[in-house]
């Protein structure tokens, strides 16, 4: 297979039946432009009403986007369209938004985006991605009550009584529609008439999870899907996040922040060497895994000054007082325990945890100031999938006392039950995709080797599940072959939840995501290896390349050449038997 370049068509494909080809932005622009370019519902399969008095269009031109890790920096200029559109037979409204490029930059694109926590969009961050390669670009608000409402603010409806029409919204639903409603849009405003449009999606973290929703279910919905760090499994994934509390609750140790960020940051010293280059990144987690001792950290000292609260909205943490110590045995336990992952009280695996060199988000505590002691910080982001997902009450965090009566055993019961509630709306981990592959369909899914707030392992459990189930009669090199000529998993050295790594500012990441998936798609170039590029640290702007699993990446010649190595006990540490669950684990 040829390694991708990043060229990419600088025209749309030839015999464009182009209406609006001489047109301006001004011209397209406009309410009336934009009313009579709305599909008819009935011609895309729909029953839904387009509100043509809700249009809006407004032109913005020469604006520059900077600092995106998902595509580069660019002056842009676009259309931005919004409009509302109504399910037949319900009294709902749902919000898409649409930006268009100029006509003379239109190559014959459309490009979903999708969200992350419990937010089914990015609002406008991700939109520009689309503008640069000459796409038009959407998201949608899920019928939600705007672009800033999260799909948890309206489910359950009630306590006890559970908001189904806004489930299904959120599972995938209003990302079919918003791409179907796109894509038809955008060939009327550009006139396209029968010409082939070229379909994508970009999204990562729950916005991964949207993107495999719809690979999962509707083979022709798009050409290609990049799908970062996806949320699947979503039962597990949201209950995972209070394994880190249970940990530190069962082992009755509760480490200061600091204790945790160093051995996090003597981990990344003493493994970042593993892959044959010393540069700050750890790009053989595996190898770390399997070779670092964590008890060789004990007595190191740590040091961390006062910080003050956060308001990030994202974000929030508290004030923390000046820390300052050595790493204790209990410290360390506590790290063990959590990159272990999560076993019932028999010892059985029920699910997996993060990589080492990943930092301990998850474990964060407070400080309580009356009684000078840390304390546990139960995780806002899992507790709320127990009470409002599986309790269906309306609230977001437990009452109190209630935590203190959870253990290993309530953590597997709370994945299980909820893997059983939605299996066929929020776990998206369906594996045969034969009829996407079928319909000639590419997917590019990448995962930060340090992510620390969905488990790396995550990623490559479902990338199996899917080899296994497709290619079941053939050997593993030859089923990963055959997989890797429409399917591809790459493993991002040192990079955080779908974000670089300021505790790795040396990594590399894929800026250049979209790039590589249109020349993959449409001029036929497979991605060898995933283009990266490093964007902070001492080596800004270097590019780098990022092997493509179950490859793993090894330095030779002072950490100048790189090779991908097969390496079986590499990727054996990264395959688990979730022997707690009598059901398969995909």
């Amino acid at each position: 297979m040829r390694s991708s370049t990043l060229a990419v068509t600088a025209a749309a494909s030839a015999g464009i039946v182009n209406a609006a080809a001489n047109s301006t932005l001004s011209d397209i622009c406009t309410t009336s432009y934009i009313q009579q370019s709305l599909p008819d519902p009935a011609t895309i399969g729909l029953a839904v009403t387009l509100n043509s008095a809700s249009v809006t269009a407004n032109a913005v031109s020469n604006t520059t986007t900077t600092g995106n890790t998902f595509f580069p920096d660019a002056t842009i200029s676009y259309c931005n369209v919004t409009f509302t559109y109504s399910h037949t037979g319900r009294e709902d409204s749902v919000l898409v938004q649409y930006w268009l490029p100029a006509p003379a930059n239109f190559q014959g694109r459309y490009l979903s985006t999708g969200g992350g926590g419990y937010a089914i969009n990015s609002q406008d961050q991700s939109l520009p991605g689309g503008i640069i390669y000459g796409a038009s670009a959407g998201i949608t608000d899920g019928g939600f009550g705007g672009f800033t409402n999260n799909f948890d603010t309206t489910f359950p409806l009630a306590n006890g009584t559970a908001n189904y029409d806004s489930l299904f919204m959120f599972g995938y639903q209003a990302h079919h529609e918003l791409s179907l409603i796109g894509k038809q849009f955008t060939k009327n405003v550009f006139g396209m008439g029968d010409s082939k449009l070229y379909s994508y999606y970009q999204g990562c973290s729950e916005g991964g999870r949207e993107g495999w929703s719809q690979v999962q279910r509707y083979a022709d919905e798009w050409d290609g899907a990049i799908t970062g760090a996806p949320a699947m499994r979503f039962a597990h994934q949201q209950v995972q996040h209070l394994y880190s509390n249970v940990v530190e609750k069962t082992l009755g140790y509760y480490p200061p922040p600091c204790e945790l960020g160093m051995i996090a940051n003597l981990t990344i010293a003493a493994c970042d060497p593993m892959d044959g280059k010393t540069d700050g990144v750890v790009a053989r987690t595996d190898l770390c895994k399997l070779n670092f001792d964590l008890n060789s950290t004990l007595g190191e000292a740590y040091s961390c000054a006062a910080t003050p609260a956060s308001t990030n909205p994202y974000n929030p943490t508290p004030a923390l007082p000046a820390q300052n110590g050595t790493i204790s045995a209990e410290g360390i336990a506590v790290a063990a325990k959590i990159i272990d992952g999560l076993r019932d009280t028999q010892g059985r695996r029920a699910y997996l945890s993060y990589q080492p060199a990943a930092t301990f988000d998850d474990a964060a505590t407070t400080y309580n100031d009356e009684t000078n002691s840390w304390e546990l910080s139960i995780s806002s982001l899992g507790s709320e999938f127990p009470v409002r997902f599986i309790e269906l009450l309306d609230a977001s965090t437990f009452d109190a006392g209630t935590f203190d009566n959870v253990t290993y055993d309530t953590l597997r019961d709370w994945m299980y039950t909820g893997w059983q509630m939605y299996e066929d709306t929020l776990q998206t981990t369906w594996p045969d995709l034969t009829p996407f592959q079928a319909a000639g369909g590419k997917v590019l899914h990448f995962h930060g080797e340090s992510d620390n707030s969905i488990p790396t392992a995550s990623s490559v459990r479902y990338h199996e599940s899917v080899r296994s189930v497709m290619y079941p009669n053939i050997t593993f090199n030859e089923s990963t072959e055959a997989l890797g000529d429409w399917y591809r998993l790459f493993l991002v050295p040192g990079a955080a939840h779908c974000a670089t790594n300021p505790y790795q500012p040396n990594g590399p990441f894929p800026q250049t995501n979209l790039a590589v998936l249109i020349d993959w798609v449409e001029n036929g170039n497979t991605p060898a290896t995933l283009n990266a590029t490093i964007l902070q640290g001492e080596f800004e702007g270097e590019e780098q390349q990022i092997c493509a699993w179950p490859l793993r990446p090894m330095w030779s010649n002072n950490g100048t050449t790189m090779a991908c190595e097969y390496d079986q006990a590499s990727i054996d540490s990264w395959i688990y038997d979730f022997d707690s669950f009598p059901m398969p684990v995909y």
